[in-house]
Order: C-alpha cells, then sequence, then structure tokens
C-alpha cells in the first residue's frame, strides 16, 4: 500500500514494504512557550526554525499544529502553513481538533496534505471526510469512537475498518488512509504497549494500510523515557507501523537502524549517509 503526499514539487510515498517515513512532531505548542509567544505575536521565524531543524535531523513530513488556549487557529494555521511553505518544500500533515481550522489550511497549502486526525465518532467522520475529500487529503484515522477507546485491539481494528469503509465510501482512496492504533502510557496501564503492538499487527495484516502514531506517548510519566520509545519504536516497525510522528533529532537513528535490520535498506546506504551527515 502507498500512500503519496506532496509539498509544492517534493512527492514522499509512504509505504508498506518501503523504509519508514518520519512525521516531524516538533511544530506543537504543548510543553513549547517560546512556540507560544512568537505566535501570539504572529511571528514564524521559530516555526520555520523547527521545520529546518527537523528537516535536517531526518524529518520527511512535517506535523503542524498552532493550538494553545484562546487562538484563533482558523487564521493562525493557514498563516503558519504559508510561511513554511515560502521557504521548504515539504508535504504537511495539518493538525488541530478545529475542522474549520484544517478546511482554511487546506485552503491555503500547495500540495497534497495528510489531515491528524479523523476519527470513528460520527460528527468527525461526517464533518472532516467531506473536506478530506474535496481537497484531495489523505487522513489519519484514530482508533476511537462515540464509545471512547477501547482497550481490545480486535475493537480498534473493527473501528479502523468503519473509518476506511466511510472513507472510500465519501469517494477517497483506500491508500489515503493512515490508520491510528493509539499508543497510550504504559505507566498508566501495564499493557497498553501490549494493545498498541497488536493492533498494529492485526491493521498491518487484516487491511494492509500505512499506520501512524504519536511515538512518545508511551513512556510519558516515567524516567529515560528515551530508551522506553527506542524499544517501542522498533517494535512497532517490526509488527508494520510506517509512519511514525515524532521529534526526529530523537527517533531518525532508530528508525535508519531498524529499517537497516529488516531489510530495507540495500548495503546499508541510507544509515550510513544519515551517520555521515550528522558530522
Amino acid at each position: 500500500m502507498r500512500t503519496i503526499l506532496s509539498g509544492i514539487t517534493k512527492e514522499v510515498v509512504i509505504d508498506t514494504d518501503g523504509p519508514v517515513v518520519i512525521i516531524g512532531e516538533s511544530i506543537n505548542p504543548t510543553r513549547r512557550k517560546k512556540l507560544v509567544t512568537t505566535l501570539q505575536e504572529r511571528n514564524f521565524k521559530f516555526v520555520l526554525e523547527l521545520a529546518e531543524s527537523q528537516i535536517k535531523a531526518g524529518a520527511d513530513v512535517l506535523d503542524v499544529n498552532v493550538g494553545y488556549p484562546g487562538v484563533d487557529d482558523v487564521s493562525l494555521l493557514p498563516e503558519a502553513v504559508r510561511a513554511i511553505q515560502d521557504v521548504f518544500d515539504i508535504p504537511l500533515c495539518i493538525d488541530s481538533p478545529n475542522p474549520e481550522a484544517i478546511e482554511a489550511a487546506l485552503k491555503a497549502a500547495r500540495g497534497k496534505c495528510l489531515i491528524n486526525s479523523v476519527n470513528g465518532e460520527e460528527v468527525s467522520l461526517k464533518t472532516l471526510l467531506p473536506v478530506a475529500k474535496e481537497y484531495g487529503a489523505a487522513i489519519i484515522g484514530l482508533c476511537m469512537d462515540d464509545d471512547g477507546i477501547t482497550h481490545d485491539p480486535e475493537k480498534r481494528v473493527a473501528i479502523a475498518e468503519k473509518i476506511l469503509e466511510r472513507a472510500v465510501r465519501s469517494g477517497i482512496n483506500r491508500e489515503d488512509v493512515i490508520i491510528d492504533p493509539l499508543a497510550m502510557a504504559v505507566s498508566a496501564d501495564p499493557r497498553a504497549c501490549l494493545v498498541t503492538l497488536e493492533t498494529i499487527r492485526l491493521v498491518h495484516q487484516k487491511l494492509g494500510q500505512n499506520i501512524t502514531m504519536g511515538a512518545s506517548n508511551i513512556s510519558f510519566g516515567l524516567p529515560d523515557r528515551e530508551s522506553l520509545n527506542t524499544a517501542f519504536m522498533a517494535l512497532s516497525i517490526h509488527n508494520g507501523l510506517t509512519c511514525p510522528i515524532a521529534n526526529p533529532e530523537k527517533i531518525t537513528p532508530i528508525v535508519r537502524a531498524t529499517d537497516l535490520v529488516l531489510g530495507r535498506d540495500d548495503f546499508a546506504v541510507r544509515f550510513v549517509e544519515y551517520f555521515q551527515s550528522r558530522c
């Protein structure tokens, strides 16, 4: 299964049989006071700095989220999109809980974007699927619905199937639906990672879709988060994860190493190139 995203001219192919694609997560005001302050001033210099550092670190796609309390994201999100695309030719993942902001950003964006995100709730499906169809965007489908988040992998897959079926019925190509199995904090639920890993395996096996998730969620509240995230990332890629949302400065080395171990990097070319670029 191949999902193709694009910037102004650059294409990125997310392939269930190919190397992992990294979606950079850093343009997000959560726990970034400097980003909140600069966005409030409509100053996008720091946004561009974050974009540049992520691209240099290995990001193939940039997630763009400008949400913070009191923000008018309907006007701010498209401004951020334009600012980024005026400087960088890279596909964007438009990230907001506000459907109006997502649509405004898609109107401003060039190329084929990814929407973060749709879920199995009826209001989400009815609101966002027509928007994705109108603007030719791909979507992330979160495995949650009107009943909330289930801890049963089979039920999460059923929600993924529902999102996929409704998307296709709305005129969205099957390959443009990327599934998010939901990664939850293992500190709160000892089986959280096992549930997510099994969901990834089942989605890969039964549906064949590309798969994403927030890569650092599982380690929330625990020490040495990087070690936990590294172990979980390698297992997730092995089970079928294809495009994690993460900080490329932390995740690119493990992604390159895992791709190499899984035979997706002939003669270690990408692995060596990455580490040479860091010198």
